[in-house]
């Protein structure tokens, strides 16, 4: 697939079909995925490919609480409203088991450099060790005709994630990736993003919108 065709056409998928994924199939996209690039050239990534069906219903099981708790400040602050895009979200939540392949990516924690450590807010620098794999193992899926979601959301259980999934105590968990071949009926049609000049601007932030 041509790469800019891949970066405009790559949507969180959250409906699978039961189908497996060929384990030459997830290697050939971690493959790829590996040559990000890594401060230093580290390479402090892991990951941990899970298919045992009984893992990733235990996976399920640690990610659904600190999703409903999420789900529940999100509908307070909606005056109890559910959106469309926040059901979809909670039915696949619901489901995660289901997906069939859970990619938990970790990285090195002594691999990261935080520069930013000091400004008072949160630290955003130290994913730039690991999110550029990620994304490249997005783009992987879906180049191979996957679907792929990236959550977070599984991070607050980041000790009995590892303790599940026997992770050295030297690794922090960046997210789970739940990959398959997506349900087509129910695969996003559009992406829907803001323009370039609603995000980048010329030469200050203040300076205009930067057009072609």
């Amino acid at each position: 697939m041509e790469l800019y065709a891949a970066m405009t056409t790559t949507p969180t998928t959250r409906f699978y079909r039961p189908d497996p994924v060929p384990s030459e199939v997830l290697h050939r996209i971690l493959d790829a995925a590996r040559h990000a690039p890594s401060g230093g050239n580290r390479q402090g990534w892991r990951v941990v490919v899970v298919t045992d069906a009984a893992l990733r219903r235990k996976l399920r099981d640690l990610y659904l609480p600190p999703w409903r708790e999420y789900v529940e400040r999100l509908v307070a602050r909606a005056g109890g409203r559910r959106s469309r895009s926040l059901e979809r979200s909670d039915e696949f939540a619901e489901h995660l088991h289901d997906v069939p392949v859970h990619l938990v990516v970790c990285v090195d924690v002594g691999a990261l450099t935080i520069t930013d450590d000091e400004l008072g807010r949160p630290s955003i620098v130290g994913g730039a060790s690991i999110y550029p794999f990620v994304q490249n193992i997005l783009l992987g899926c879906r180049n191979e005709g996957l679907g792929a979601a990236i959550t977070t959301m599984l991070c607050r259980r980041e000790p009995e994630v590892k303790d599940l999934l026997a992770i050295p105590p030297e690794y922090a968990m960046a997210c789970l990736l739940a990959v398959g071949y997506a349900d087509e009926d129910r695969r996003p049609s559009k992406i829907s993003r803001r323009d370039v000049s609603e995000i980048a601007f010329r030469d200050t932030f203040d300076g205009g919108p930067f057009e072609a």
